[in-house]
């Protein structure tokens, strides 16, 4: 009699034997387009999907699993597709369902490792299965008292959130403040506070028999590496393997994966390492992008084919990308629109807060009154500090909205328990703490000082700087209320500025099922519309004032790329120059659209956290450039990855490279690299150099169009290289010498990073 097996490993209604009939198989490839049916049709892994923003990558995997299931090749009960939300697990369930591949397990990974862990842990370990966490929070502020700290109530999901961090990383609590002197943390507090309050919290949860949602995946994990007969077991029953957001994967979850898979079982990924937003969280685009490097002989299909948004909108997105660093940079995909043409994206500058809000409610009402529905439309922005403005402007011209992963404004615990303060203090005629205030801004910073507000923000990015924000919106609006008041004749005093916020809080209660979608860019994630507003995008902002290494910088330009990427027609991105009305207009627009936006001119590589600088020689030439698919000169298909597409060949296709040509390209490199005192790869990187041995210029023309060759730099090397491509020795002269070739100018015009 064979042992029952668990939810999650049943047997399905087929027989292992003899399979599934191959019934219309065929049918599942109606429609796809050749990359989406080179996924469909490669059945047997590893197989790496690399897919661009709105190419169609659920479409292409789960008509994979479908084809695969409906010609016999996979058994239903063998497959297991992994997502990160179970609201992605279910639409994958709904879609194979109607594609004919009932039994098809699509898990998150906690829910597929929870499964596991509750039928092996009575065979492994014994006894039941430790009660599982619901929230941890509780947990972590008992593990601070007794740690001898004192923390506030707010300062409670940040401690959490860097427990989640080091566990998902798997670093135990010794090494935790070597981690975040290692990584550029910005840790909350202390780290060594920190390991102690995270050691604590471990032996908390051992001492009371309970496990958290990361203990999960480690226990899973670890039963799955100590126990080979149950590893054994699991690999019997799931022979294929998909996961879907591959990017976004932590070590921890690709330990468990490894363990999933054992070597033999057929795996899939799909992702897109342009979209790694959630780095903070432990996710690291590192396994998609080291795919081929664990596994050689992987299939790699690339998914370009833009369906979601129009040519005007995936040329700002592919123009975004191409002024990127960093590896991720290095695969970028280069998405081609597949829809008709549509409006070009609008740039508004404005001098105030309130009035980008304004103005952008205004604009939403004119889409509504064209015909737009108010659900396919978005005001997106980088904290949710910024929901306010946008939500009351919205709500005085009485269109409805929803607030997408955060709470309402007023419905904040921190807001709510501010306005009772500000209630009392109003009723009481006279608080002490405000007495000496000579105006109403004055009077709120001093009430709201005694729930911890500061007139300068709190360090960080967590809950204590979300809190400090929502205090410090009230003090603007209090601000605003003044002047507008005093303009008009009429006392601005506690009494009347609570009776205002009750008013606007009685407004954005209204329920809203119709409505604007307000998000922040992290909670846009995997959603669209057909028009999307995005809002306060300034230097400070975005990149936010705490991203201050190079690839927290970058992640900020992945998180704008995200948001360009939700919309299909109408797309505008707005800046205001000042906070409040009547402020110093000092603000400056994101570098990110430096060269980009009309009239923005070329501006280059900023220092951390600075808004001056000069535009690189190869964001100005990548600029330049994007002007549509770049084709292999060997096979024609289009490349997408930044080397191929400096070669104009797939890394795959025969090269027709000189190598002696790029033997003295090199020396002659490493000569001018020697006179200007600088590293090799500013003068031309290994990959320009190995373009132009294989395309070989006669003259400044085809020289220019080589990717990594821009203006400054052709008038630099120009000479010296066409002289080397043509077989003669450069003149003698020092390019150090010329005027205006200084070495800060030459790195300015680096072609790409090292």
């Amino acid at each position: 009699m064979q042992e029952e097996l668990p939810a999650g490993f049943d047997r399905g209604p087929y027989d292992i034997s003899a399979g599934p009939a191959p019934i219309g198989a065929d049918a599942v490839l109606a429609g796809l387009d050749p990359e989406q049916r080179a996924v469909a049709t490669a059945l047997h892994g590893p197989v790496c999907v690399l897919a661009g923003a709105g190419t169609g990558k659920t479409r292409a995997i789960t008509h994979r699993i479908a084809y695969g299931v409906r010609s016999g090749v996979y058994q239903p009960q063998q497959v297991l597709a992994v997502t990160f939300t179970a609201r992605a697990a279910g639409e994958m369930r709904g879609r194979l369902r109607e594609l004919g591949a009932e039994g098809v397990q699509a898990r998150t990974f906690h829910a597929a490792a929870l499964r596991q862990l509750q039928y092996f842990w009575p065979r492994a370990i014994g006894g039941e299965v430790p009660r599982l966490l619901e929230r941890k929070v509780q947990l972590v502020a008992e593990a601070a008292g007794r740690s001898g700290l004192r923390v506030q109530r707010t300062e409670l999901r940040d401690l959490t959130a860097e427990i989640e961090w080091a566990k998902v990383t798997q670093i135990v609590p010794d090494d935790y403040p070597a981690a975040v002197v290692k990584t550029g943390r910005d840790a909350p507090r202390d780290p060594a506070e920190i390991a102690r309050v995270y050691a604590t919290y471990e032996q908390t949860k051992r001492d009371r028999g309970v496990i958290d949602f990361e203990d999960v995946l480690l226990l899973t994990a670890a039963i799955l590496e100590d126990r080979p007969e149950i590893a054994d077991r699991v690999r019997a029953q799931y022979r294929h393997f998909t996961v879907d957001e591959y990017q976004d994967v932590s070590p921890l979850q690709q330990r468990l994966l490894d363990q999933w898979t054992g070597g033999g079982a057929s795996l899939c990924v799909v992702g897109d390492a342009s979209q790694t937003i959630y780095s903070f969280t432990g996710a690291t685009p590192d396994y998609l992008l080291n795919f081929r490097t664990r596994h050689p002989e992987a299939t790699v299909v690339k998914l370009v084919r833009d369906y979601r948004s129009t040519p005007q909108v995936v040329h700002l997105a592919n123009g975004l990308l191409a002024k990127a660093h960093g590896q991720a940079a290095q695969h970028r995909l280069e998405l081609v629109s597949q829809r008709e043409s549509g409006p070009e994206p609008v740039y508004a500058e404005y001098a105030d807060e309130p009035t980008e809000a304004e103005t952008t409610a205004h604009r939403i009402r004119d889409l509504l009154a064209q015909g737009v529905r108010a659900s396919e439309i978005a005001v997106l922005f980088r904290t949710n500090g910024q929901s306010e403005v946008y939500e009351q402007a919205l709500a005085d011209l009485g269109i409805s909205y929803q607030l997408k992963g955060a709470e309402r404004f007023f419905e904040r615990s921190e807001v709510r328990d501010a306005v009772m303060l500000l209630r009392g203090a109003a009723r009481a005629g006279s608080d002490p703490l405000a007495a000496d205030a000579p105006d109403l801004a004055g009077q709120v910073r001093a009430v709201l000082a005694s729930r911890g507000f500061t007139p300068e923000p709190p360090a960080g990015s967590g809950t204590v700087r979300e809190r400090w924000q929502s205090l410090e919106a009230l003090v603007r609006l209090s601000e605003q209320f003044e002047a507008a008041r005093t303009a008009a004749g009429e006392p601005a005093d506690l009494p009347a500025y609570v009776g205002e916020l009750d008013a606007r809080a009685a407004a954005q209660h209204a329920p809203a099922v119709e409505g604007v979608t307000l998000a922040s860019l992290h909670a846009a994630k995997g959603l669209e519309w057909d028009a999307v507003f995005l809002v306060g995008l300034t230097e400070g902002t975005l990149p936010i004032i705490y991203a201050k290494t190079d690839e927290q910088v970058e992640e900020e330009r992945r998180l704008l790329y995200v948001g360009v990427t939700r919309a299909r027609v109408h797309l505008s991105l707005s800046w205001s120059l000042s906070r409040s009305p009547g402020g110093r207009g000092t603000r400056k627009p994101t570098r990110f659209l430096d060269g980009l936006r009309p009239g923005s001119g070329s501006a280059g590589p900023r220092s951390r956290g600075g808004r001056g600088g000069v535009e690189s020689g190869a964001e100005r030439s990548a600029a330049r450039k994007v002007r549509g698919p770049v084709k292999c000169r060997v096979c024609d298909k289009t490349l997408t990855e930044a080397v191929e597409r400096k070669l104009r060949r797939c890394e795959s296709c025969p090269s027709s490279m000189d190598e002696a040509l790029f033997e003295r390209l090199r020396e002659w490199r490493a000569e001018q690299a020697k006179k200007q005192g600088l590293p090799a790869y500013v003068v031309f990187t290994d990959a320009t150099l190995m373009a132009i041995a294989e395309d070989v210029p006669k003259n400044e023309r085809e020289l220019a169009v080589i990717s990594g060759v821009g203006a400054m730099k052709l008038d630099k090397y120009g000479a010296d290289v066409l002289s080397l491509c043509g077989g003669r020795t450069p003149a003698d002269e020092s390019v150090a010498d010329l005027p205006g070739d200084g070495p800060g100018e030459a790195q300015w015009d680096t072609d790409e990073p090292a």
